[in-house]
């Protein structure tokens, strides 16, 4: 699985949500998701546009992190 660095970079930076998403011209709404959901999909284009305000390459915004556990999904299974 891919997650995202975003929040930590930004952290690194000094730049908050708001800014980020002023400087960036992406929603805030989107922003906070992000930051809340580092799993989250979103587009290249954001990506781009989120390295370009934080002053790094975009692969510098991703990480591969372990698939999640067979059995630890939220959902329950169902039984039929």
């Amino acid at each position: 699985m891919i997650r995202l660095k975003v929040k930590e970079v930004a952290k690194a930076k000094g730049v908050n949500q708001r800014q980020l998403s002023l400087r960036s011209g992406i929603d805030i709404r989107t922003v906070q998701r992000i930051f809340r959901d580092p799993t989250r999909a979103v587009s290249t284009t954001t990506l781009d546009k989120f390295a370009k305000v934080l002053g790094v390459d975009a692969s510098e915004l991703l990480e591969s992190a372990p698939d999640e556990e067979p059995g630890s999904a939220l959902a329950p299974e169902s039984s039929a």
